[in-house]
């Protein structure tokens, strides 16, 4: 009788190592596909802007909401997490290549436009969007109607952006450029005359100027000044995630998914998108 009641015991001890084995090995497959290097490995953080309506944006009440939300939420799924899963962390312009390197995000999916010089220091998957420089001007401004018309105004953009570079090596060298941390400043200033114009991608500048708040102060110039593919940052050397987040995006045009999320976002400022590019990183 001793004897069976040690043997039950001894059973038990080894069904339950057995059950947290692999309950363990379920997570770290899960971790490989994304999670956050070093972190918690029942989730995946990403890396998006928090102040560009329709693309990137935290609503007051903590929500998350645009085009860019919607693309990573995408990839996340097919990486295997859910959206409950999914942590999203703010990456500035200029600290985005910073919180890759770090490890702090997994990915960024970010208005991050495809340039060599960020590829020296990060990987991209896609691109997934293309979008134009344009200007933002106030509505009533008949003053500004092509690049040129920048120089001796006063110009804001973000720090660190492509487009703030653009216009001091390019376009308006003689441009009074005043670099802010976020398109917002830059709204501000513009809506009260302390800068004269707010130069980004159309797409985001169609966001801010299709807000509510917004509406009938402030107009887009129409100009196609640069090609701005928009790509997902990760860290440099990561084949496998980059390959992984290639298909993804892939999928999310074939499926519609990628023309539902334009059109959710950016289709009520009247914005007309581009195609969904071909996929070139890594292939």
């Amino acid at each position: 009788m001793k004897i069976s009641k040690a043997a039950a015991a001894a059973a038990v001890a080894v069904a339950l190592s057995l059950t947290a084995t692999a309950c363990g090995g379920s997570k770290q497959d899960a971790a490989s596909d994304g999670g956050a290097s070093g972190g918690a490995k029942d989730k995946i953080v990403v890396g998006i802007k928090y102040d560009q309506p329709g693309l990137g944006l935290k609503t007051p009440d903590g929500k998350y909401t645009g085009f860019d939300v919607d693309v990573a939420t995408y990839v996340a799924k097919e990486l295997g997490y859910e959206p409950n899963q999914i942590e999203f962390k703010q990456a500035v312009s200029a600290e985005r290549e910073n919180l890759i390197a770090n490890g702090d995000v997994k990915f960024v999916v970010a208005t991050y436009s495809i340039n060599d010089k960020r590829k020296e220091k990060v990987d991209f998957a896609g691109p997934y969007f293309l979008a134009h420089q344009d200007l933002l001007v106030r509505a009533d401004d008949t003053s500004i109607t092509k690049a040129e018309d920048l120089n001796k105004k006063k110009l804001c953009s973000v720090t660190g952006s492509t487009s703030a570079q653009n216009v001091k090596t390019k376009l308006a060298p003689e441009a009074d450029l005043l670099e802010q941390g976020g398109y917002s400043e830059c709204l501000t200033g513009l809506e009260n005359k302390a800068v004269d114009a707010l130069t980004t991608d159309n797409s985001i500048l169609a966001g801010y100027a299709a807000q509510e708040k917004n509406k009938g102060k402030f107009k887009l110039v129409g100009l196609s000044l640069s090609n701005e593919n928009y790509g997902i940052g990760l860290k440099k050397g990561d084949k496998e995630l980059q390959t992984k987040i290639n298909a993804a995006l892939k999928k999310m045009v074939e499926d519609g998914s990628w023309q539902k999320a334009v059109d959710k976002n950016l289709g009520p400022a009247n914005f007309k998108s581009e195609p969904a590019p071909q996929i070139t990183e890594g292939s």
